[in-house]
């Protein structure tokens, strides 16, 4: 029940050396849209929403939801669950999650130099320009992911392979015959020891499955069934923390014990924080009023409501493209592009999107307008800040509700 994992940089043959090892060994391959696959099943996200995980982009709301991270442990779960079966290659980022003490695994790694790359994709008939800027934003991802999961930015480093294969010196049918060699070896035989990590691997991703699913964020190390939650962040409350963490934990089937201690980041001023799934986490505040929207967005982190700012109307449809906020507040006056052409466009390409309108300038005809467009509501400056955040609460839970529907 060996395991291939193969990493590449892009445009190194692995679209001829990838099918011939799956031809050769007969092993099943698996790759990152499968595992994807299966961890939206797992945690109810979208896949799009999963594979963000893979870009080096984070989006600005990630401080407020961790979806990068919950992302990321659903990932290493749904690869826990498929490396039961064995006899598997295993291409792509999610390569990386098996751990090293799992030693019936051979990593392997396809590189090329940069002339070599563009050589073979200039099969593409794409300008070299074009391609270049494809090659590296795609090492941009790969070097991001790797610094992520293992600490190292060089994802190209032999240090995290058993093979690193020059795909521009050593041909694809020579590469697979390399492989094959060092596959039937004595090697990468199970061993009680690495059925045994795998064991805690698959322990490990659960509990950080169980620990995200409650909103929290925390290091998780697993030893032979003990495991061992480190805080890096600094607490308010440090006993009631480690009590909630360890009543998650303790009745996971496979933990044996559970201790908690706290990491080398943890006298730092930044404050750990329990998500709370049930607030508004992906909020965008749009106002040109820069004091009073910073002063706004001070106080509802206060009330654990995150949010981002973009001060003109030109910024926010931006950020809407590519940071997809669920809930804006947005404001009517504003140079440029105003609210009521914001409201527009975010309702014609995003109508998901829910928009309260604050404003100190409308009029009951602007109110009307609004509403018809389908912003979520309409609110006047000054605003008392409970009411605002109330009306934040109710526009998330008709958000939940439309995504519980989408999902049953």
């Amino acid at each position: 029940m060996s395991v291939i994992t193969v990493f590449n940089a892009l445009y190194c043959n692995e679209e001829l050396i990838v099918p011939q090892l799956v031809k050769k060994t007969g092993y099943r391959l698996v790759e990152d849209a499968e595992i994807v696959d299966q961890a939206c099943t797992l945690s109810g996200l979208s896949a799009d929403r999963i594979s963000r995980a893979f870009t080096a982009k984070t989006s600005l709301f990630n401080p407020f939801t961790h979806e990068k991270e919950r992302s990321i442990a659903y990932l290493r779960l749904a690869v826990a669950d498929i490396l039961s079966q064995g006899n598997l290659v295993v291409h792509g980022f999610c390569a990386h999650f098996i751990p090293p003490p799992v030693t019936h695994v051979l990593r392997l790694c396809l590189v090329a130099d940069m002339s070599y790359r563009l050589q073979q994709a200039g099969r593409l008939s794409s300008p070299e320009k074009d391609v270049l800027k494809v090659i590296h934003k795609n090492d941009e991802d790969k070097s991001a992911w790797t610094q992520q999961l293992l600490g190292n930015a060089d994802p190209w480093d032999s240090a995290l392979y058993d093979i690193v294969i020059p795909t521009d010196k050593i041909g694809a049918e020579e590469s697979v015959h390399l492989i094959i060699r060092n596959l039937n070896t004595d090697v990468l035989v199970p061993t009680a020891a690495s059925l045994a990590a795998l064991d805690d691997f698959r322990l490990l991703a659960t509990v950080q499955v169980a620990l995200t699913r409650e909103g929290h964020d925390v290091s998780v190390a697993v030893q032979s069934g003990a495991v061992t939650l480190t805080i890096e962040k600094n607490v308010l409350m440090l006993s009631r923390l480690e009590q909630e963490l360890k009543e998650i934990v303790e009745n996971i089937e496979g933990v044996k014990t559970v201790t908690t201690e706290v990491g080398k980041d943890f006298h730092q001023a930044d404050i750990y924080r329990k998500l709370d799934f049930q607030a508004p986490s992906r909020v965008l505040l749009v106002d040109d009023e820069r004091e009073f929207v910073q002063t706004l967005s001070e106080r509802l982190l206060l009330r654990d409501l995150g949010s981002a700012i973009a001060y003109d109307g030109e910024s926010a449809l931006e950020m809407v493209r590519e940071d997809e906020p669920e809930v804006m507040i947005l404001d009517l006056k504003m140079p440029g592009i105003d609210g009521i052409e914001v409201l527009k466009q975010v309702k014609a390409t995003q109508p998901e999107i829910e928009v309260i309108i604050l404003t100190g300038h409308g009029n009951e005809t602007d109110r009307e307008t609004c509403m018809q467009l389908g912003a979520f509501a309409y609110l006047q400056k000054p605003v008392d800040i409970d009411i605002l955040s109330e009306t934040m609460k109710q526009a998330n839970e008709k958000i939940m509700r439309r995504q519980q529907g989408e999902l049953s």
